[in-house]
Formats: C-alpha cells, sequence, structure tokens
C-alpha cells in the first residue's frame, strides 16, 4: 500500500517527443508538448515537466498543443493554432500549482470549458468529477452558483474540478476554501482571492484569459481520436450543439399508423431555460445518459450507462441520496452516511435520520417540478415515465424513436411537457 501511495506522489518520466506531427493525406498538423517548471511536492526542487502520469499511476502522458497546420476536410475547416485553452495553460497561468496536473485533472477542465461554451453570460458553475459534471448551476451570483452546483451533490464534488465563467470573487473563494478540491479555473481572480484559496496548499489555481470569448468555440470543430487496442485509430469530428437557443427546440409530435401524436401543454418559459440548460450540461456528459434539472441546477446526473431506464432510474436514485446528504447537512453540518454511522454507534438519535428520509421522500428528492435531459430518444415509454412518476414536468429529447408516440401520449396522461432537440448527443 505504501508503493501505491508512492506512485501517486510520482512525477513520470515520459518519453513522448517533443514535437508530434499527424498528416491526413497532404494536410499536415504540428503539435508541442506542453511542460512546466514545477516544485516538485516531494522534494521542492524546481522541475520541468509534463502531465504528473496518465489515467493512473504508471501510464506516461503528453500533452500537446496545435502550433501549425490548418485542417479542412470537404466543407469542414478545422479548429486552427492559436486557439488553444488547456492545452496552452502555461506556469504564469497556474496561480498556484499546487503540484503537477495528471491527465484527468486536464480533461475535467477541459469539458468543463466544452459544457459552459453553451450557457450564457449568467454566473455559472460546473463541477467535474471523473470527465463528466456531478454539479451544474446558473446563479444570481458567482457564489450562489458553486454553492448550488456544490450542494446538488456534496459526495461527489470531493476532490473535483470546478470551472467558473466569470471571474472569482472574495465570497465564492471563501466558499471553494472550505471544501477540497483538486482544481479551480477561472477567466479571472479578484484582488485577495487567490490568497484564500492558497489555503488549500496542494489546490490547482488555473488562468483561462480566453474564456470570455468560449461562445467563439461554439461552432468550431475539432478532431477526436480513438485508438483501439490493435493500434488502430478511429477519427471522426467532432460534435456540434445544434440547440443554441429556446428557439432551435422542436415541437414534439410524430405520425403512427396515419395518426399525429402531439404534445398538449406547451412548456412555460420556466421550464424552456430549464429544458435549455440541461441540454447544454448533456453536451458533456458520458452516453447513455439521463439528467434531471430544476431552476437551473442539476438535481440528478445519470452516466454512462448501457438502457435508458436504467440510467433514469440511477438518476432518480443519486437525486433522493444528494438530497438526503444536502438536507443532514443543511441540519446538522455532518454528512448522511456520518448520521447513518453516529446512529449505529449510539451516538445520534435515529429519529433524526428518519425525519431526513421522510423529508426527502416527500419532496421526491427534490424531482418535483424538474425536468428531464436525454442524450438519445426513448426506445420505449419506461424510461420517460420513471421521471414521470417522480413528478417531472418536462422533458427534452432528440426524438426519432419509432414508438415516439407513446412517449408523447405518456407526457400527455401526465400532464408533461415535452421537445425535441431533433440531434442526439452521445459522447463517449
Amino acid at each position: 500500500m505504501a508503493e501505491l501511495k508512492e506512485m501517486y506522489r510520482t512525477v513520470m518520466d515520459d518519453h513522448f517527443p517533443e514535437t508530434m506531427t499527424i498528416a491526413l493525406g497532404e494536410q499536415i498538423l504540428t503539435y508541442r508538448k506542453r511542460a512546466w517548471k514545477i516544485p516538485d511536492d516531494k522534494t521542492g526542487e524546481l522541475i520541468e515537466k509534463g502531465l504528473r502520469y496518465g489515467e493512473n499511476p504508471g501510464q506516461e502522458a503528453a500533452l500537446y498543443e496545435l502550433v501549425d497546420g490548418n485542417l479542412t476536410l470537404g466543407d469542414c475547416r478545422f479548429i486552427e493554432p492559436g486557439m488553444a485553452l488547456v492545452s496552452s495553460i502555461t506556469e504564469a497561468e497556474m496561480l498556484q500549482a499546487g503540484k503537477h496536473p495528471g491527465k484527468t485533472n486536464l480533461t475535467d477542465l477541459d469539458n468543463g470549458l466544452n459544457i459552459l461554451r453553451y450557457l450564457d453570460t449568467r454566473p455559472a458553475a460546473v463541477i467535474l468529477k471523473h470527465n463528466n459534471p456531478c454539479g451544474a448551476a446558473h446563479g444570481g451570483s458567482l457564489a450562489d452558483a458553486y454553492d448550488r452546483a456544490n450542494m446538488a451533490d456534496r459526495i461527489a464534488a470531493f476532490g473535483g474540478c470546478v470551472v467558473f465563467n466569470q471571474p472569482v470573487d472574495k465570497a465564492t473563494a471563501e466558499l471553494l476554501a472550505a471544501n477540497y478540491l483538486e482544481v479551480v479555473a477561472a477567466p479571472d481572480y479578484e484582488a485577495g482571492t487567490v490568497e484564500i484559496l492558497k489555503q488549500r496548499a496542494n489546490l490547482r489555481i488555473i488562468q483561462i484569459a480566453r474564456m470570455d470569448r468560449l461562445t467563439d468555440y461554439r461552432q468550431s470543430r475539432f478532431l477526436e481520436f480513438k485508438s483501439l487496442m490493435d493500434g488502430g485509430i478511429i477519427v471522426q469530428q467532432s460534435p456540434l450543439n445544434a440547440v443554441l437557443s429556446v428557439e432551435d427546440f422542436k415541437p414534439a409530435e410524430t405520425t403512427y399508423q396515419d395518426k399525429t401524436y402531439k404534445i398538449k401543454r406547451p412548456p412555460t418559459e420556466k421550464e424552456l431555460r430549464d429544458l435549455l440548460f440541461g441540454w447544454s450540461i448533456e453536451q458533456g456528459v458520458t452516453s447513455n445518459s439521463v439528467l434531471y434539472v430544476k431552476n437551473e441546477c442539476t438535481v440528478g446526473v445519470g452516466t454512462g450507462e448501457q438502457d435508458r431506464v436504467g440510467v433514469a432510474e440511477i438518476a432518480v436514485f443519486k437525486a433522493y441520496t444528494k438530497y438526503a446528504d444536502r438536507l443532514c447537512f443543511e441540519k446538522h453540518g455532518i454528512p448522511y452516511k456520518d448520521l447513518e454511522l453516529a446512529i449505529a454507534k449510539g451516538e445520534r438519535d435515529q429519529a433524526l435520520k428518519e425525519e431526513i428520509d421522510a423529508a426527502t421522500q416527500e419532496a421526491k428528492g427534490d424531482l418535483i417540478g424538474s425536468t428531464m435531459v436525454s442524450d438519445a430518444f426513448f426506445p420505449f415509454r419506461d424510461g420517460v415515465d420513471v421521471g414521470l412518476e417522480e413528478g417531472i414536468s418536462a422533458v427534452v429529447q432528440p426524438g426519432g424513436s419509432q414508438r415516439d408516440f407513446e412517449v408523447i401520449e405518456a407526457c400527455n396522461e401526465a400532464g408533461a411537457t415535452m421537445i425535441f432537440t431533433g440531434q442526439r448527443a452521445f459522447k463517449h
């Protein structure tokens, strides 16, 4: 075990070359490896190295920035040099390095930016863990956005990466310093905030100055590579989100056996805001996925399952679990699991847990009045029924299933509304 702990602390030597070139026919892209001079967290000696390691200790990894070449394939012109965000971070932009970043730290940050580019300019916070959002919210202030995102899933947020779309102020910094996080990233930091954040010695505090231009990346494609175990590579264009405003939604209607099925109730303005927010967050969630969103804040995030009804159920379970933990923390200042342990040891009254459980059941994990977001169509109505049984009021999904008529009928029976995107949002 001591050996494994030592591996986590070790910044690996990598043997990847300083430059990398990719030729697609006669078009050549040139990349430069990124390294940083950061004090070693074991010896304090200033060392110049790149990524700490890959997804796990023992995996060499390297970060490359596109520095030359303009790729055009068909009518698609891909993102060009000079637009780098995460891949161009310098020591100066690491306001506190904490320790050399690993692959997951930077892919979490990248996915946070991927999500934020689709949100509007109001204060927003996205907390990520293992390259998936665990909490995301708009707020009346940046501190409010962070508090809402954090309380949506305090459990998963522990040790996560939080990305903001506005400069961090003192109120937000104080909330951040009270939690354990690996990475904080923002376009800027107000005077005195970095000193507050530095109370966490290992926290990586990163400034992304280009973040004010995130909307420029909405319609920019980049190359995606998937390496196969046999050494082969699948390459594809990155997806583009076609739903950038509520006007881009499509009516939920279909024809089946010469009969037209339509949603009876149109979404309210509040529901449309939640549906658009949820679809924006969905762009950064591993498929198959189902999300529940309420008041532009995630309530339950189901990720990476093989069946749609299953992931809808998992997201419900998570909503109940996280809501109970939130109530426990607000009422008693401890996590729900700590309360359970204290009761088992005879240190707390069982009635405290029963009160929280009853409140959670009554609120249905805060799902009543929430919206349901699905990255692909529902092949059967059982998936949407999971949400309807918990009291959701609106659904957004691509549409296109042979059984769309069943899903429309299910929503109409429940008095819920639904809209289509006309676009799938798989992410693997």
